[in-house]
């Protein structure tokens, strides 16, 4: 630490800075005052000096304030500008003037840029104007026809803007553990949407005057052409993937392609980072030298050269990062100052938490700053465990190794999912896309302008490249048992991760340097083999070899030992992280909020895990081919997959489709192609839609075991859990003479919804689809006729169809007599759910209501004793 003061000065900013996002108030100053009591103790034990630990201190303490600080600036001041609520505001007409100050950006039939506001006025309001607001505000322009493409084309960074359209808060995340837009755009510090129709609602001037401004509106100009190139000289797929390769645009590659690579942990190519920056300085430096340039004026061009290259592709923390380090780096050698890499680690890390502290929360500054510290770190504890491969090959493989270990924690807990073949694919695919595809795209691309046959044909060399590394991306995949779903651990577990890998790999470099260590020190004279020296004068060297020798073997021991502990713990680690959540004995049901559709997740005292419908995105009629968004919001990939995996779900035992509605249906396209799945449960009817009957043709292709359930079937995943099923009606058996096997087509499926009430550890709960009213009485009329005049109370009842006043009918509530109901609602939705006449039926018969639409995803934690429960909005 003594020997890296700005290293260490940063490591402490960083904690000061991660204490203050994590805690406020008086669990912030408990953080603080037991940080300092350490720096405290560390220099009454002497490790450190009372003046560097004072240092260390200031820098927790400034770093703390100066987040303080940017939070009490970071909020909007346009209710008190306005003189309106927050929630006067949410969906008020406004008319804007601003500066765009971002790239404008367009996805199907919406175009996206950030505006800086000058002047703001309510619609209403008589001209009322506010001057030198300064707020960033995120516009959303919906394109109303295809001509408008060219008219938002001309937007550019720099234009002055006069906008009419109407304000809205982002979202909040509605599941616990979802994404939250609003805290995204947050770290942005921008705290208002402003979404517009047409492009007649803006009015655009190109800026009159220059301003620094200008530099980033050529930057982007200059982006768009060498984009725009690309396009001329690849086909379409690889056109988008070169785009990201070469200057790191991802807007255009294929969403396939990038879950391919994504499920390899092979994105980190597709982004401009640290190698790309490295073979681009060593590219420089190699031109200059062959042009018989000084050292000091090869270093001096570099240094110029490299911020250029970060504009161009695109300035992302993790290329920002490589280029201050490569600045750094090229400074110290112009001026012959011997720079020490893990300090020039801490130095940008620094200059970049000062110029934003919210970088500290990108998910792709701390991958960046923790892989390079990680390779800092471990790869020379790791090497002479290599040493029986090849200098190259064991410079590669530990390189890999490390970095795979390194990034696994923050890949678990961000994406949720590890592929146990991921080091195979970047030790193979990273060198030979970093050294062969990615000069040779380069290349093709500056040649482009100057030699078209000549860059055509580099670029069908580097298509075919491309094409063998698509297949082979795509055949490791297809081992699907090499993926691995984990939940996000804590931040415990992580610090005890790194803390455990550090021991483990250092304890093993002791080792091994132990087991080989020579007999003698380097500047001990060793005798001639086969001299013997008179009066016994080799008994001194005799018996320093004997002390050395022992000194090893102690070593070798104990070092055993710790490798055997920290591999043994590090194991046990990874054992308790990978597994679900334990839930202690109890059940938990959890009623997700997919928006307007249904949702709901089962997992057993015994840990079985069921999924009742997965939601889905009605789309009415087709949608024209420009309107088509690269990545469409669908609630399958972008809501349930990413709950299920980051609650570690590892497999669904089973999946009930209650019906094949696309609100219900929709999301399990993405369920059965995310994880594996048992076993699906549906009412035995197929719907003639295309987006079913693909469902059932991905289940069946997944070898998932398919079951119609009816009416009186039930199911019992553990001792204290038992699902009856209680509709559809049992089909009618076909005559023997009949080879009628298909299963019936039906349209309306609702009134064929599954029904069934779960039983778990003594608690009751009724789930209803989307059924009717005649289906609710002929469940009534059958119980009857049994004998049954009322079912048995029921603690929770699902509200069929969403609260519609098809269902739940008065009778319906006064055979269960339900404690409590859920209603899966959309926000504001279209259809008017949940209906009046159903809420004042459930107050009427004294049950209490729990609404996604208004709370979000509600938990129930089931116990014998009492049902616990939570919901995620207040």
């Amino acid at each position: 630490m003594k020997e890296r003061l700005l290293l260490s000065f940063t490591v402490c900013w960083v904690t000061g800075s991660a204490a203050a996002c994590l805690f406020s108030g008086s669990q912030l100053m408990w953080v603080w005052a037991g940080l300092l009591l350490l720096l405290t103790i560390f220099a009454i034990c002497g490790k450190l000096s009372w003046k560097y630990m004072m240092v260390l201190g200031l820098a927790i303490l400034l770093a703390g304030f100066y987040w303080e600080w940017n939070e009490g600036r970071n909020l909007s001041s346009l209710p008190v500008a306005l003189s309106h609520t927050t929630a006067e505001l949410n969906k008020a007409s406004i008319q804007a003037v601003g500066v765009i100050i971002s790239s404008v950006e367009r996805d199907g039939d919406r175009v996206d840029f950030t505006v800086k506001l000058s002047q703001l006025a309510l619609a209403s309001a008589d001209k009322q104007q506010l001057k030198g607001q300064g707020e960033l505000i995120a516009v959303q322009v919906k394109l109303q026809v295809e001509e408008e493409i060219a008219v938002a084309a001309q937007w550019q960074r720099g234009d002055q803007v006069l906008l009419s359209g109407v304000l809205e808060q982002p979202a909040v995340a509605r599941n616990f553990g979802g994404f939250d837009y609003r805290e995204y755009l947050h770290m942005k510090k921008i705290h208002w949407l402003l979404k517009l129709e047409g492009t007649a609602s803006v009015e655009a001037t190109p800026p009159s005057i220059w301003s620094p401004r200008m530099l980033l509106r050529w930057n982007d100009q200059a982006r768009f052409a060498l984009g725009a190139e690309l396009d001329h000289l690849f086909e379409k797929r690889h056109s988008g993937y070169m785009k990201g390769l070469v200057i790191g645009l991802q807007d255009d590659l294929d969403p396939e392609t990038f879950q391919q690579f994504s499920q390899l942990g092979l994105t980190h190519i597709l982004a401009i980072s640290g190698m790309h920056v490295a073979v681009y300085v060593g590219v420089l430096l190699f031109i200059w030298r062959r042009c018989r340039l000084t050292r000091e004026t090869a270093l001096t061009l570099t240094l110029v050269l490299v911020p250029l290259y970060v504009l161009l592709s695109g300035a992302g923390p993790s290329v920002v990062r490589a280029g201050l380090m490569s600045m750094i780096a090229l400074l110290a050698a112009r001026l012959g100052v011997l720079g020490d890499g893990l300090n020039i680690l801490g130095a940008s890390a620094l200059v970049m938490l000062i110029w934003n502290p919210y970088l500290l929360l990108s998910v792709s500054f701390q991958l960046s700053f923790l892989v390079t510290a990680g390779l800092m770190v471990f790869v020379p504890l790791a090497e002479p465990l290599l040493r029986g491969l090849p200098r190259v090959l064991r410079s590669a493989v530990s390189v890999t190794l490390v970095a795979q270990f390194v990034s696994f924690p923050l890949t678990i807990y961000y994406f949720n999912q590890f592929s146990l073949l991921s080091f195979a694919a970047n030790l193979v695919l990273v060198p030979f896309i970093t050294f062969i595809v990615l000069p040779l795209g380069t290349l093709a691309l500056l040649c482009g302008r100057v030699w078209d046959p000549g860059a055509r044909l580099l670029a069908h060399v580097t298509e075919l490249l491309n094409n063998a590394t698509f297949s082979a991306v795509e055949w490791i995949n297809s081992f699907s048992s090499g993926v691995m779903i984990w939940r996000s651990p804590s931040l415990l577990w992580i610090a005890a991760y790194y803390v455990l890998f550090y021991g483990l790999l250092y304890a093993a470099k002791l080792r091994t340097e132990a087991r080989y260590a020579p007999q003698y020190m380097e500047d001990e004279t060793k005798p001639l083999e086969g001299l013997s020296l008179p009066n016994g004068r080799n008994s001194g060297i005799r018996e320093v070899k004997h002390r050395y020798s022992i000194q090893a073997r102690t070593t070798v021991r104990w070092s055993g030992m710790v490798v055997l502990m920290c591999a043994l713990s590090l194991g046990i680690l990874l054992y308790r992280g990978y597994q679900s959540e334990n839930l202690s004995g109890a059940g938990s049901i959890s009623y997700l909020d997919v928006g307007q559709g249904d949702s709901m997740l089962i997992t057993t005292p015994e840990g079985a895990h069921i999924l009742v419908d997965g939601g889905g995105t009605v789309s009415f009629g087709g949608k024209e081919a420009w309107r088509i968004r690269h990545s469409p919001f669908e609630v399958g990939a972008k809501v349930l997959v990413p709950l299920l995996k980051k609650r570690g779900i590892h497999r669904l035992d089973a999946i009930i489709l209650t019906h094949g509605d696309q609100d219900h249906a929709g999301g399990l396209q993405a369920v059965l192609e995310g994880i594996p799945v048992s076993a699906l449960l549906f009412n035995g009817t197929i719907a003639d839609r295309e987006p079913y009957k693909l469902l059932m043709s991905t289940a069946l292709a997944a070898n998932v075991r398919l079951y119609g359930v009816y009416q009186g079937m039930s199911l019992a995943p553990d001792g204290a859990t038992e699902l009856s099923f209680l509709w559809p009606e049992p089909p009618e058996l076909p005559t023997p003479a009949s080879e009628e096997s298909e299963l019936p087509t039906v349209e309306d499926q609702n009134h064929e919804s599954v029904a069934f009430r779960l039983v778990m550890n003594g608690r009751s709960f009724l789930f209803t689809g989307d059924m009717d009213q005649d289906a609710e009485e002929s469940i009534m009329q059958n119980a009857k006729l049994n004998g049954i005049h009322s079912g048995p109370q029921i603690d929770v009842l699902k509200a069929a169809h969403h609260g519609s006043k098809t269902a739940t009918g008065e009778g319906w509530l006064k055979f269960w007599m339900p404690t409590a109901a859920v209603i899966s609602a959309g926000v504001n939705n279209s259809y008017g759910h949940p209906n009046s006449a159903v809420l004042d039926r459930l107050e009427a018969n004294n049950t209490a209501i729990f609404r996604t639409d208004l709370q979000g995803e509600i938990q129930m934690r089931v116990r014998e004793q009492a049902i616990t429960v939570r919901y995620k909005l207040r």
